[in-house]
């Protein structure tokens, strides 16, 4: 039994072997884009809870100053927070 070689069929191997690596690069760069894309939500949504906190934080502040007397800017705030709140709380 004799094994022929000929250029088509080493050149037909290569190319096989290239469209294998290139769908596993693809597959790999798929995989990637995916974690990345998992990793940023999870930063964002704890974004949004340090935001929550600063904003409640802040809406306290200005509370505080409004029953020391602080009257106008304070309380024109104090409203736009609440509202803006009360919108998101409602999405």
């Amino acid at each position: 039994m004799t094994v022929h070689i000929s250029m088509q069929s080493i050149i037909t191997a290569g190319a096989c072997v290239a469209a294998i690596i290139a769908i596993v690069g693809y597959m790999f760069k798929a995989h990637d884009w995916y974690t990345k894309q998992n990793s940023q939500d999870i930063e964002i949504k704890a974004i949004k809870e340090e935001q929550q906190l600063l904003t409640y934080g802040i809406l306290a502040c200005l509370k505080g100053l409004k029953e020391q007397g602080c009257n106008g800017p304070v309380t024109e705030a104090i409203n736009k927070i609440d509202k803006h709140l009360n919108k998101r709380a409602h999405e």
